[in-house]
This record gives C-alpha cells, sequence and structure tokens, in this order.
C-alpha cells in the first residue's frame, strides 16, 4: 500500500485540476526544455506580469508543477524573503525537499547568519581590537556586492559619499581584527559576491542529476527590490561566476522588466504579459465546475472582469439556480458568500479576511469558531481557490481580501472594529507572554516578537486609526533602530492599514515613509517623523537618539552627535543618547569626551556593565590605568561573559607591569572567543615580557592566521622576528603591515632598523623619513634615524 498523500498535496491536486486556459504561456515553457542551450531561441528568463488577480501566482506554480513534471529541480521565491541571502535560503530548503541537498551553500549560509548576528552585535558596544560601530549599514545592506555607489538608492542623501566610503574601509578594517579570516570579513560586508558564486557552483554540480533547473520568484514587484539587480548581476555579467546554461529564471510581478537594465538581454528574455481570462476561458472554468446555466454565467462574466482569481473563486461555489445571481451591482465577493450556504463556512471565510496572513493560531482568533472544528474549517478554508500559501502560512488574494473586507466595514462598522480589536487584543496577548523573562532591550531584534507587535499593529490601526497612529508611529522609530526591513515592514503596515479601513491618514504615512526609506534608508524615514509626527518631548528625544544610531554606524559623525545633542536637550535622562554619543566621540578619536558622556549615563544606570567596561577601555586608551583598572574590575564583577571586558583589563596590566594577572586576563578573553586576534596579540606582549619567545610567536602564528588583512597583527608579528634577529622575516611581515595600511607610520618605523640591520640604509632612511611624515616629532623614529645615518656614513 503506497505512502497516504499529504494535505497540501492533496490541495494542490485540486487546484491543478481546476487550471484552465493560459495554453500558450504553459506551451511556450514547456518547449523551451527541448530548445538547446545555445540554439537563440532558448530563453532563460520568464516575466510573468499584469495587474492584481490576472492569476500570476496560479501560472507561476502551474509551470513549477510543470517543470517538476519534466525531472526539473525547482524552487520557490515569494515575498517572504527579505533579502538576497534569504532567497538563497529559500532555494536550499527547495532543493532540499526534492532530494538535492546544497550542503556547501547551507553551511555558508549558517556561517552568515552568525556572523552578521557578531557583526551587528559589535555595533552596540566598543571594544578593543573591535571593529568602529561605523560602516555596519553597509554590511548590512550589501552594497559592495550589489555593485551600488555611496551615495546612489537607499543612501542617498543621508551622509557625505566620502564619508560612507571611509566608513565601509573602517569597518572592513574593524571586521579584521574580530573575524578568523578575510572571508569572514568579505561575507559581512558583501554577502551577495561570497555566496552567489557557491550557488552556482552548487547548480553545476547538480546539474548531473537534474540537467533542468527552474528558480522562481513570485510577488516580484515586492522581491524586485532587492533581488533584481543581483539576478541581472549574476545571469547576464558574470560579476559572480558563471550561470549554468541548463537554468530557467521565472519571475513574475505586476510591472515588465525594467528595459534600462534588462534590455540588453531581451533575446534570451520571454515575457508573459496576462490579461484577463478570454470569455471562452471564463466559460471553460465554470463549466469544470458545473455552472452552466447562462444567466448565472453571464452575471459572472460581468461581475468578475473575467479575473481568473474571481472566476475561479464563483466556479468553486458551484451555482446552478439564476436567483442565486443577486443584485448586479453586488461584488463577487457578495456573490461568493451568498451561494455559500453553509453558515459556518461563510462565516469562517469573512472573520478570516480580517488578518493580513494566517496560520493555524491566527486561523482560530480570527474564525471564533470552537477548538475542535478548528483543524477542520483551516482544511477548508487552505483549499479555497483565492487562498495562497506564503511563508509558512496562508493568506487571501488582495483582490478577494479588499471587498470582503470592505463590504464588513460598510455593512457593520461596530461589528468592523470589534473584530479588529479582538485579533489586536489577541496578538498582544501572545506578545506579553513572549516577553516573560526577556531582556527588553533585545525585543526589537527578535523576528517573532516584530511579527506579533506589528499584527498588534495593523489591527489597532484598522479598529481606530486616529487612537493607534501615534503609538505606530512611536512603533516605526524603534523599527528603524532594528534595521531597515523592520523599517519597511511598518510602512507597509501602516499603508495597508490605511488602505484597509480607508483612513486617508495612516495611509499617507505609510507611502511617505516607504519613500523615504527608499530615498535615504532610515536616517531619512526618522527625519521624515520628526518633522511631521508631532512627538512629544520624550518620544522626540528617542528618536532623534536613534537617528544618531543610524548616522554614526554610517559614519556620520557630526550629524549623529548633533542628533544625540538635540535628544539630552529634550531628555537629559536619557541614558542611551549618552552612550551613542560616547561611542560617536571615542571613534572619532575623543576618548576624553565619550568619557564623559559614559559618566553621565553610569550615573544613571550606575550597574550597567558594559557601559563600565567600555569606560574602562576608553581611560586605558588614554594612559590612566588606575581608572580603566577600577571600571573593568567593576564591569567584570557585573558581567563576567564580555571576553573584550578581559582583554582590555589584560592590556591595562600589562601596561601597569602585572604580567602574571595580565597574561591571566587576556587567558580568559581567549577561552570565551578562541579567535579573539586583539588578545591573542597582546598576551604574545606578555609572553615577550617574561622571555617567553616560542608562546609569543605562536600567539602572534595564530592572530595573524585568524585575521590575514589585520595591519597591526602583521606589524606586532614583525617586531617579535626583528627583536629575535630574523630581519629578513620580518621585513615581510613589515611590507603586509604597510601595504594594508599605507598610513602606518611605526611599521614603517620597524622596516627601517631591519632593513637597516641587513645594509639597505638608503631604503630605511627612506622609511623613516616616511614615518616622520605621518607622525611628526615621533621620538622612537628620530632616534633611529641618527643611528642609521651614522651606519650608513660608516657604510661609505
Amino acid at each position: 500500500m503506497g505512502a497516504q498523500p499529504s494535505m497540501q498535496e492533496l490541495i494542490e491536486e485540486r487546484r491543478r485540476l481546476s487550471f484552465v486556459g493560459r495554453g500558450a504561456e504553459r506551451a511556450a515553457f514547456l518547449r523551451n526544455f527541448d530548445v538547446p542551450v545555445r540554439d537563440p531561441g532558448r530563453r532563460f528568463l520568464f516575466h510573468v506580469h499584469g495587474n492584481a488577480g490576472v492569476g500570476k501566482t496560479f501560472l507561476v506554480r502551474e509551470l513549477e508543477q510543470l517543470a517538476r513534471e519534466a525531472g526539473a529541480l525547482t524552487a520557490y521565491v515569494d515575498e517572504s524573503t527579505g533579502s538576497v541571502p534569504e532567497a538563497m535560503e529559500t532555494v536550499c530548503a527547495g532543493f532540499a525537499r526534492q532530494g538535492r541537498r546544497l550542503k556547501e551553500l547551507e553551511r555558508l549560509l549558517e556561517r552568515y547568519r552568525e556572523r552578521r548576528h557578531e557583526a551587528d552585535s559589535l555595533t552596540r558596544e566598543a571594544a578593543p581590537g573591535e571593529p568602529s560601530a561605523a560602516g555596519t549599514a553597509l554590511a548590512r545592506a550589501g552594497l559592495v556586492g550589489l555593485g551600488m555607489v555611496p551615495g546612489v538608492g537607499p543612501f542617498a542623501g543621508a551622509v557625505d559619499p566620502g564619508q560612507l566610503a571611509g566608513a565601509a574601509d573602517r569597518m572592513r578594517a574593524g571586521l579584521s581584527a574580530h573575524f578568523r579570516s578575510r572571508d569572514d570579513v568579505r561575507l559581512v560586508m558583501s554577502p551577495e559576491e561570497v555566496l552567489t558564486p557557491v550557488l552556482l557552483e552548487e547548480l553545476a554540480r547538480a546539474a548531473g542529476r537534474f540537467p533542468r533547473q527552474v528558480l522562481f520568484f513570485d510577488t516580484y514587484e515586492r522581491t524586485g527590490l532587492f533581488l533584481d539587480a543581483w539576478l541581472h548581476a549574476t545571469m547576464a555579467l558574470e560579476r559572480h561566476g558563471v550561470m549554468p546554461g541548463n537554468v530557467v529564471v521565472v519571475t513574475a510581478g505586476r510591472s515588465p522588466l525594467d528595459l534600462d537594465r534588462w534590455g540588453g538581454c531581451s533575446d534570451s528574455v520571454a515575457e508573459m504579459p496576462l490579461l484577463p481570462f478570454t470569455e471562452q476561458e471564463a466559460r471553460e472554468v465554470l463549466a469544470g465546475r458545473g455552472v452552466v446555466a447562462e444567466p448565472v454565467v453571464e452575471e459572472i462574466l460581468r461581475l468578475t472582469g473575467r479575473l481568473p482569481v474571481l472566476v475561479s473563486t464563483l466556479a468553486e461555489t458551484r451555482p446552478a439556480d439564476p436567483d442565486d445571481v443577486g443584485d448586479p451591482s453586488a461584488t463577487a465577493v457578495d456573490s461568493f458568500l451568498k451561494w455559500e450556504h453553509d453558515p459556518v463556512h461563510r462565516s469562517v471565510a469573512l472573520g478570516c479576511a480580517f488578518p493580513r496572513r494566517l496560520d493555524a493560531d491566527v486561523f482560530r482568533a480570527a474564525a471564533e469558531r470552537p477548538e475542535e472544528e478548528a483543524d477542520a474549517l483551516y482544511d477548508w478554508l487552505r483549499g479555497l481557490p483565492f487562498v495562497t500559501e506564503r511563508g509558512g502560512g496562508i493568506q487571501y488574494h488582495d483582490v478577494v481580501r479588499a471587498p470582503m473586507l470592505r463590504s464588513q466595514r460598510l455593512r457593520s462598522p461596530r461589528g468592523w472594529t470589534g473584530r479588529h480589536t479582538r485579533l489586536a487584543e489577541t496578538f498582544g496577548r501572545w506578545r506579553r507572554e513572549a516577553e516573560t523573562g526577556e531582556n527588553e532591550d533585545e525585543l526589537w531584534t527578535w523576528d517573532g516578537w516584530r511579527e506579533m507587535r506589528l499584527a498588534e499593529s495593523y489591527h489597532l490601526l484598522c479598529a481606530a486609526p486616529r487612537t493607534a497612529l501615534p503609538v505606530v508611529l512611536r512603533d516605526v522609530v524603534y523599527a528603524c533602530d532594528a534595521g531597515e526591513v523592520p523599517a519597511r515592514q511598518w510602512a507597509r503596515a501602516l499603508a495597508e492599514a490605511g488602505r484597509d479601513a480607508e483612513a486617508e491618514t495612516p495611509a499617507r504615512w505609510g507611502s511617505d515613509l516607504w519613500h523615504a526609506l527608499e530615498d535615504g534608508g532610515q536616517a531619512a524615514a526618522l527625519e521624515l517623523l520628526l518633522n511631521r509626527a508631532g512627538f512629544g518631548p520624550e518620544v522626540e528625544a528617542v528618536a532623534r537618539s536613534v537617528r544618531g544610531s543610524v548616522l554614526r554606524h554610517d559614519g556620520a559623525y557630526g550629524q549623529a552627535t548633533a542628533e544625540y545633542d538635540r535628544a539630552l536637550a529634550l531628555d537629559p535622562g536619557l541614558v542611551r543618547a549618552y552612550r551613542g554619543r560616547a561611542m560617536t566621540r571615542a571613534e572619532s578619536g575623543d576618548y576624553a569626551g565619550g568619557i564623559a558622556d559614559l559618566d553621565r549615563a553610569l550615573a544613571l544606570a550606575p550597574d550597567d556593565g558594559r557601559a563600565l567596561s567600555v569606560r574602562g577601555e576608553y581611560h586605558r586608551a588614554l594612559g590612566d590605568y588606575d581608572a580603566a583598572l577600577a571600571d573593568l574590575d567593576r564591569g567584570i564583577a557585573l558581567d563576567p561573559s564580555r571576553d573584550f571586558a578581559w582583554a582590555s583589563r589584560g592590556a591595562t596590566r600589562l601596561s601597569r607591569g602585572e604580567l602574571h594577572e595580565a597574561l591571566v586576563d587576556l587567558g580568559r578573553a581567549v577561552e570565551l572567543k578562541p579567535e579573539y586576534g586583539w588578545a591573542l596579540a597582546r598576551r604574545a606582549r606578555v609572553w615577550r615580557a617574561l622571555g617567553e619567545e616560542d608562546r609569543q610567536m605562536a600567539d602572534l602564528d595564530r592572530a595573524v592566521a585568524l585575521q590575514p588583512d589585520w595591519a597591526w597583527g602583521a606589524c606586532e608579528r614583525g617586531d617579535a622576528l626583528r627583536v629575535a634577529g630574523r630581519h629578513a622575516e620580518a621585513l615581510a611581515e613589515y611590507d603586509r603591515a604597510v601595504a594594508l595600511d599605507p598610513d602606518y607610520a611605526s611599521a614603517y618605523a620597524s622596516r627601517a632598523v631591519s632593513r637597516s640591520e641587513l645594509g639597505h640604509h638608503a631604503e630605511a632612511l627612506a622609511d623613516l623619513d616616511r614615518a616622520l611624515a605621518l607622525r611628526p616629532g615621533y621620538a622612537w623614529a628620530l632616534s633611529r634615524r641618527t643611528v642609521i645615518q651614522a651606519r650608513a656614513a660608516e657604510a661609505e
């Protein structure tokens, strides 16, 4: 006896049985498989486009099934993905379900998630040897991988292009001091550059078993915002390697392809513009469901405008009596509900239109039915023609959901408000339950919590737009703080709530915020909020502090400081503003200013272990070792899990000559983070002071191997080799250090000594001149120049 089919398989079978029409599109797609890849008639990209309701998703799903029946390996990506790496994760999952694991890509994607989390964490704290916060926004956006230029696109107008480029350089250098390899730095800074070649290699390897492969990208009007440039670069430009010729890509959205981008590939693209069903196709759908009474057929054709989703929906109800047609002015959805005689089904269909998306839990709350009925009703709902699978749940087609919502709002305004209020309360209860035991400061970084908060906000806006709008606009501030993707989610929710409730103000806010994010990122969205939202002093202070953080991450230190100043003028007790301004000042080289701000922050929150450790590091950087040690001791006592605090205290104790204590602290830092290159290099200095040259070199070898692009580490290793008399080897390390950082004065001075020891006095003096030009008054370089000048004179 064969395996029982799954519910999803049965629903898909039924949908396919009802699929009619689009014969030309299906035939063209299938014929393409038989066209040799070198044949000029071969098409590598099919683009399905048309207005809402014309059946784009139905056709894409049908093409996917046809491709699988033809032996192709397929993957389906929709708007549930929010970035290029997430799209690749979806491809991996789709292939895995068909028996083909993209193991190397899966491994690298997992590494990307881990490294991105580490990089994001580094923006929240300053640490010895860690990257500056500046430039992290570039890492999140993957601008290098997308080939974007600072000052263009999402960051246009937000910061100066020179500042942005400098921020990227600082971020790259800082991450080199944190991660174990240059590949990890590239993975965070330019994920597409690292991940895409691996994807292409995996597709090429899969071609042996699956010579036909098709990648589907649905709802391209949304996903194309971040996928289109990458997809074009991957398919047409060989920027990331070679796309195997057996791969076919299908995109589906509301608009034709961008000719400015894709015009040069027109011979390889098949446009599939979709129009409503022809009358004959619509009649076939109805006849297939037994709807043949001519008055009924004519009324359905008129009401639906032959839109496939509506024709299919009404066909599913199989109306046979002309009396069922209803008022000619009624909408197709009203007619559908009229023909649904089961009052429970009718009630469920109406109630489940209210949430934007449903899973089994949301369904139970929206359907308002006894729990014992819920599973069967959910399965019934999933099988309806206008319900589609989306991101692990389901959602109504917009063409059906919008009039269904409108009819209920107009029929019963109080019922409308009551349903949205109850759903808001449900999501609010789930959100509060999820918050139990969690760190409040971390909630906005948690995807699951944000989803519940976003759904709660949408339903509050629909129930009472005026009351909810100030609260939701305040939440947009925190969404901007969490990243560009959450900010876009809140802008979209505002727009959709305004549309669904026919509330002009939320709809306008959603549209304006969306365009601000497109033009200038979170900084521009926050500026819009600050100019128009009418926040009170407390909320405005938070918004300015968040904007300061965004600008700091982008390297715009002057603008960031100005925002923190305004925030503190509004709310002198805002701890996050003091902390943010402290980091901005320190990253600009003003450690004393950073300490002054942390003094104020700690006066307000004296048990903030992180702030204490950061202030201790700033004291260490200024040479005030007693103050540094006092702060670091207390910071570690409050939070002993921070590796950077142990490393900073170890370096402080080294500077005080407390070698054995320094060794213990630096050892603890390395235990907490074995790839901590800065701590290894500092521990190497302790070993040198203790006369343990072998251990010194072992730590330096390990540090440089972990971070090959780290100029300071290379110079440290060069110094160790020079002191050991291994000048030729030292010279190679100094060469690498100045190649990585051409303005590294001490590397030039140290190289001068090794060059002189090898008899190259002229080159040594040139290095010392360069060191002194970079750092006038550099005492050690001046003393070395006197010695080397004397040697050069003796050698003549």
